[in-house]
């Protein structure tokens, strides 16, 4: 298989995601929705090889870079998911608590901005569907940026979200958070009022999923666990930084993700606190990965075979 650097570095990732993965599920005894993850990995592995057959018949590179990347775009969103999910039930006590505290400090409590939105529904129904875009929007990135030829942003594109993602999970396991929704309830009528994405009820569903952990896995089923920093701030930063340069693109994405921030404190139930720990971690990871792709490119050849770790130079 012939990979470009980052593709490379993402691909040994996802391997490495994958095995640990099969091994924890086996050790662990958990049930797995068998044909869920094998249709979900037949899309991400389909456009892989799709991507590399483009690429070994030396026939619109452009492509190639595209099909791959998304394709290791969603392998590692699959594999990623479920390494999460390995490190459940919780070893250590959430700093919910705490959070909710700092929140407080700064005028900020869940309820009541929930309940302020649920006073203009339409509002309320804008913020649900910008909270379900974060990640068409990553691949819409991936699509044009790999259309455009565009490789470098595209590699450290990919280079941002894998690395923002594995932090993201680093720091839940030893400070896990579910969110104000797991702890704080709403009145009917908001319920009613506006559609949420997150509710007390999956907030709820959160806390004994992390008491108990799974007992069984599917990509049908699976719940977003990361409250601390928020990994949709996280892509709401990507969308924005690595937004292909067309005005009307980068107007779009500005206004959209603008709007997301709301919507991740609304619809995510997010912590205020959760929001700022998102910025701060694009602002710290962004400019690792660049970093990180400057000494890949300045290491040999931007591409290579990889077969039983024999690595030879791509055809051009």
């Amino acid at each position: 298989m012939y990979f470009l650097k980052a593709e490379r570095f993402v691909f040994l990732i996802i391997c490495a995601l994958f095995a640990v993965d099969l091994v924890l599920v086996a050790v662990k005894g958990i049930g797995v929705d068998i044909a869920g993850y094998c249709l979900s990995l037949a899309i991400g592995g389909g456009l892989l090889c799709l991507g590399q057959i483009y690429r070994w018949r030396k026939r619109e590179e452009r492509m190639a870079v595209a099909l791959i990347s998304a394709g290791l775009f969603i392998l590692f969103s699959i594999c990623g998911s479920v390494f999460n999910y390995m490190f459940l039930p919780i070893q250590h006590p959430t700093i919910d608590q705490a959070l909710i505290h700092i929140d407080s400090v700064f005028g900020y409590e869940w309820p009541r901005a929930v309940e302020l939105v649920a006073h203009f529904p339409f509002i309320g129904t804008v913020l649900f569907i910008v909270y379900a875009t974060s990640l068409p929007q990553l691949l819409l990135t991936i699509i044009i940026l790999g259309f455009q030829g565009d490789y470098r942003r595209l590699h450290h594109f990919l280079l941002t979200g894998v690395l923002g993602a594995l932090t993201a999970i680093m720091f839940w396991i030893f400070f896990p958070t579910f969110g104000p929704s797991a702890y704080q309830d709403l009145p009917i009528w908001v319920l009613e009022a506006i559609p949420l994405a997150v509710t007390p009820d999956y907030g709820k569903e959160l806390i004994q999923l992390g008491g108990e952990g799974p007992t069984y896995l599917s990509p049908a089923s699976a719940l977003g666990l990361i409250g601390f920093p928020s990994f949709h701030i996280f892509m709401a930063a990507m969308s924005v930084w690595f937004v292909p340069r067309y005005r009307l693109l980068i107007a779009v994405s500005i206004t959209v993700n603008l709007i997301m921030i709301p919507a991740v404190l609304i619809q995510g139930g997010h912590h205020l606190c959760d929001v700022f720990g998102g910025a701060l971690a694009f602002a710290l990871i962004c400019p690792f990965a660049r970093w990180l792709l400057d000494r890949m490119e300045a290491n040999g050849h931007g591409s290579g075979r990889l077969s039983l770790g024999v690595e030879t130079q791509a055809p051009n």
